[in-house]
């Protein structure tokens, strides 16, 4: 019963970074999932799948799991590089770029 710990990236579909700031626990399956054979519908007898705990800090999170004796994994979130821009670069008179217009 290994549970993850990270914090979820930013999803393709938004430009926000919205349900990004608070870490999660998440257990990581116990067994494989099951194909129903009538219906097509997977499933699985692990109920652990579905529990997902949210913290605001990590510290939070660790603390609860070496508090409920649960061995996880931890998963440092990877920055993006913070790149400036400004419009009024796009005018400056030396730019490295030519004119597409």
């Amino acid at each position: 019963m290994l549970a993850r710990i990270y914090r979820p990236a930013k999803t393709a579909m938004q430009s926000g970074k919205a349900k990004t700031r608070d870490w999660r626990l998440e257990f990581e399956p116990a067994s494989a999932r099951v194909i129903d054979p009538l219906m097509g519908w997977t499933g699985s007898a692990d109920m652990n799948g579905q529990v997902r705990l949210s913290f605001e800090t990590r510290d939070e999170a660790i603390a609860y799991a070496e508090r409920h004796g649960i061995p996880f994994r931890l998963h440092e979130p990877q920055e993006p590089p913070v790149i400036l821009k400004a419009y009024a670069d796009n005018f400056a008179t030396g730019r490295k770029q030519s004119w597409t217009h």
